[in-house]
């Protein structure tokens, strides 16, 4: 017998508390992919890569969305803006059914949702200019009202386009290989925004690209959200670029999603187990931060066969802690609220020990990175021209006897404080102002002489 669902589903209210309505409503989402074998192709079973999702996403928001690989947040993307057909559920985009249009209406639906996808050379045709790449969605929805089917027009809105994402206007003769991969991506933002659409999906736009250019990426992508009155659905692995961008997380776990909450609460006050493990693996790059690494035991299951009642029953690590409760095993666990627009689908969600939450995330509740902190912002401030950092004094050998003998501002100080920053190591400009031992300020300069050249 097939467990059913127990309690009641968390109501659809604004986060922010101010009444709004949502702009995308997903409701029991589900994608299968079938599985056909034997002689005659008959059908065996299904991949439930998409099972039962339900969320909303308000106006202006970035909404995150988390989980391993094969956990369905692709998949779930591109069945939201018709990409790939849903098997069951329902989603509409302010108020209107998405799965329900045909024909003209669906061409008018697909200005409103657009997508950015993961792999920005293959999402690229090589054979055509930038310019028809991004005018390619406008020739499709042009109509006397746009006249989008003006070539001098459809150009032009091409190259306003590409430079509010940071390219030239002259590019758009240009093909894709006469790019590296962080313009690539920027054409793609282009190709996206260039339709004027209400809801962009990030399908995991930066996971291709270095560090460097990732955070470029991020910021255009927050700029333009102001600029054009953007929402995201933006899509990763990596936790720390969905704290950056996110308001709102939702963690997925096997076609299901697990956890829902602000982005400083998930990230400060985790309530699912598979959330704290999760957050857990997140290095730190402060070595005087000591977290608690949280392994997870086995494989994840196959969605072909998931598990019955709670999916991460087999891998749960408060489930043993517990003592192996039934209701794992039989029950599947709602997404309910447990305050504040926290949504949770655990049985045991009010028992997750609060030290290992908080040496999972490794809370800066004593204050270790104030001082790191501060030293970044004097840092920035110094370059900026709007003051100098302090200089920590710490005296030398001369100095110790005399605590009131004045510093030089060319002494050298200790290890890792020469440019008088503790927390931040020294800089070119610092270490030139160290005098090697024995040096003293009226040595004789000792002139460097050539060597003597080989007579042949």
């Amino acid at each position: 017998m097939t467990a059913e669902p127990v309690g009641q589903p968390a109501p659809t209210t604004d986060p922010a508390g101010n009444g709004a309505e949502p702009l995308l409503t997903v409701s029991n989402l589900k994608k299968y992919y079938p599985i056909f074998g034997g002689f005659l192709r008959r059908k065996l079973g299904d991949v439930k890569a998409v099972d039962d999702v339900s969320f909303e996403i308000y106006r202006g928001e970035v909404f995150g969305l988390v989980g391993e690989s094969g956990c369905g947040k692709s998949t779930l993307g591109k069945t939201l803006i018709r990409l790939l057909p849903e098997t069951a559920g329902s989603a509409t985009i302010s108020g209107e059914d998405i799965f329900s249009k045909k024909g003209d209406d669906l061409k008018r639906l697909r200005r409103r949702m657009q997508i950015i996808f993961q792999d920005p050379v293959g999402s690229l045709n090589p054979r055509m200019p930038i310019s028809d790449i991004i005018g390619e969605g406008l020739v499709a929805q042009a109509s006397k009202e746009n006249d989008w089917g003006n070539r001098k027009v459809r150009d032009k809105r091409v190259a306003d386009y590409l430079e509010a994402v940071g390219l030239r206007r002259d590019y758009t003769r240009r093909y894709p290989h006469e790019f590296s991969g962080g313009q690539r991506q920027r054409i793609g933002i282009a190709r996206a925004l260039a339709l004027d659409p209400e809801i962009v999906v990030c399908d995991e736009p930066v996971s291709a690209l270095d560090v460097s250019i990732q955070s470029q990426i991020l910021n255009l992508l927050l700029d333009l959200r102001r600029e054009f009155n953007l929402t995201y659905l933006f899509i990763a692995h990596n936790l720390s670029v969905v704290q950056f961008i996110a308001d709102r997380v939702g963690v997925m776990y096997l076609g299901n999603l697990v956890e829902l909450a602000g982005v400083d609460e998930l990230y400060s006050r985790p309530r699912h187990p598979y959330t704290i493990a999760l957050l857990s693996a997140v290095p730190d790059p402060d070595p005087r931060v000591r977290k608690k690494r949280i392994v997870l035991q086995g494989d994840v299951p196959s969605p072909a066969a998931p598990p019955s009642g709670c999916r991460f029953h087999t891998r749960c690590w408060l489930r043993e802690r517990l003592g192996d409760p039934e209701n794992c095993e039989t029950e599947i666990p709602v997404l309910r609220d447990i305050g504040a627009g926290h949504r949770v689908a655990c049985h045991w969600a009010d028992q997750v020990p609060e030290d290992v939450v908080a040496q999972a995330v490794a809370r800066d509740a004593e204050g270790l990175l104030r001082p790191v902190e501060e030293a970044l912002r004097a840092r920035e401030a110094a370059a900026a021209g709007v003051g100098a950092p302090p200089r920590v004094a710490v005296p030398g050998p001369a100095e110790a006897a005399s605590p009131t003998a004045p510093i030089p501002p060319d002494h050298p100080q200790e290890l890792g404080q020469v440019g008088g920053d503790p927390h931040l190591p020294p800089t070119r400009t610092d270490l030139e102002h160290i005098e090697t031992p024995g040096e003293t300020a009226d040595m004789p300069t000792v002139e460097a002489q050539e060597p003597e050249r080989p007579p042949f």
